[in-house]
């Protein structure tokens, strides 16, 4: 049981959205909506932790009147919505962009490269924007990737070649690269086509929360965070009070103060916001 006490002190609320805050269909419930403008009356805010790109969360974060910096890429950027600046960035050396855009062209792979407010692909690569699972995000063709190389957040390569994706992920890796975290895995949505994400090593949700914490002065014990998958684990901060839904993966059950015995898609996020609201106002 955790301390009902800690719902008052709460100044923030960071919450993953896909699985946590949105429900299947990528909707925020009313109920939930009218439960962040009523919290934000009795001084608690909100804002995101997300894997998804910064340009798929702007139009969430305007919903609900985001005004803190949104934590976007799986920590890879913090960002603001409302004013465009930026609090960190972690992007991929440029020689490691230009390494995976050689083994794409080599191996005839498709690759995009992704920034802040936009996945970039060439003509060659026009497939992108029907076989990536970048739900939300800002697409745009550019004749050539070589203005996109700097202040690049991820490299997604996608292709139906499982073998010659896997030869990229390898040599991407130790001891042929050093600095960089591969993602590699299936496709759920489209049949036989497979992925390989790249990113700088080192960022995720957890180290991206402490900075934003610091920034804004609010200290762990004043948050909550609330997640439902495993990119969410290192979001769980020690002094944060830690919320996860029905639908979550066990880990984070383990590990949650509040298990909300609802999922997202019967407005889990919903009961927690409630909570705290009740808290509040009593």
């Amino acid at each position: 049981m955790f301390d009902k006490n800690k719902l008052k002190k709460i100044k923030l609320i960071v919450t993953d959205l896909d699985g946590t805050l949105l429900n299947n269909n990528g909707d925020i419930d009313d109920n939930s909506e009218e439960l962040v403008f009523k919290l934000k009356s009795k001084g608690t805010d909100i804002t995101f932790a997300s894997g998804r790109l910064h340009s798929a969360l702007t139009e969430y974060a305007s919903t609900l009147n985001v005004k803190f910096p949104i934590i976007s890429l799986d920590g890879c950027l913090i960002k603001s919505s409302s004013d465009g600046k930026v609090l960190f960035e972690s992007f991929v050396p440029e020689k490691s962009v230009k390494k995976a855009l050689d083994f794409a062209d080599k191996f005839l792979l498709n690759i995009a490269l992704c920034h802040a407010d936009a996945i970039y692909y060439t003509e060659q690569n026009s497939v992108i924007p029907q076989i990536m699972d970048k739900f939300g995000a800002v697409y745009k063709e550019v004749d050539s990737y070589d203005k996109y190389i700097n202040k690049t957040l991820e490299v997604v390569i996608a292709s139906d070649f499982k073998e010659n994706v896997k030869y990229v992920r390898d040599h991407m890796g130790f001891p042929y690269s050093f600095g960089l975290n591969t993602s590699y895995f299936k496709s759920q949505r489209h049949s036989g086509v497979y992925y390989l994400e790249i990113r700088k090593k080192g960022a995720n949700k957890g180290k991206a929360l402490q900075k934003l914490l610091k920034h804004l002065k609010v200290k762990q014990e004043e948050t909550a965070v609330i997640g439902d998958w495993h990119n969410d684990i290192s979001l769980f901060l020690p002094d944060t009070l830690k919320v996860t839904l029905e639908n979550s993966v066990p880990e984070l059950k383990k590990m949650a103060d509040i298990v909300i015995h609802k999922n997202n898609n019967e407005g889990g996020a919903a009961e927690f916001l409630e909570m705290v609201y009740k808290a509040k106002r009593n």
